[in-house]
């Protein structure tokens, strides 16, 4: 899953979900749609997110309620992948179980590879410099992310799963002030 956002209240600094991809283990496409906003937007983003006001206000976008209760169905008591998950949850705001979720950002074995074990590595890093794979060149994708983010935890699924079988956790935790996205 991955989501991208614009910017609301004073200077945009508040984010709310402008469009959002879910994919499923093999890269297929579950959802990926725009998101009609709930709250007047005063930056849309549009030189990272390509976002513009013609894309939430088409027909074609799902309210947001529609999106926050399809979600939620998605991924109920299924495994959530995807980078930095405790962002796209908190602007879903839907809490998921930390047990279900496998974060590419947080997989504690990707830090130490990239020298980095107390740092959040970005997406385009990861991508790159473990599958040799470039993403995020342009305007931000969300169903570009999404597979990126499958396709790093498909290279390591095994040893994640084996980890975790054996009742230890591979990652490390997310920023405490989203503590409330997990459940």
């Amino acid at each position: 899953m991955s989501c991208v956002n614009v910017g609301v209240g004073p200077g945009g600094t508040t984010s709310m979900l402008a469009r959002i991809a879910i994919v499923d283990y093999q890269g297929q496409v579950i959802l990926d749609t725009y998101v009609q906003p709930t709250m007047r937007v005063t930056e849309y983003r549009t030189s990272t997110t390509g976002i513009e006001a013609a894309h939430l206000s088409s027909k074609n976008a799902m309210t947001f309620n529609a999106v926050q209760q399809y979600v939620a169905s998605i991924i109920k008591g299924h495994v959530l992948v995807g980078h930095s998950i405790w962002n796209d949850l908190s602007v879903l705001g839907i809490p998921h179980p930390a047990v279900d979720t496998r974060d590419v950002a947080l997989y504690q074995p990707f830090r130490n590879t990239l020298r980095s074990p107390n740092h959040i590595v970005g997406l385009q890093t990861l991508s790159w410099q473990l599958m040799r794979r470039r993403c995020q060149e342009g305007l931000l994708n969300p169903l570009e992310n999404a597979r990126a983010a499958m396709d790093l935890y498909r290279t390591h699924a095994q040893g994640w799963e084996d980890v975790i079988s054996k009742g230890n956790w591979p990652c490390a935790l997310p920023p405490s002030t989203f503590s409330r996205c997990y459940l």
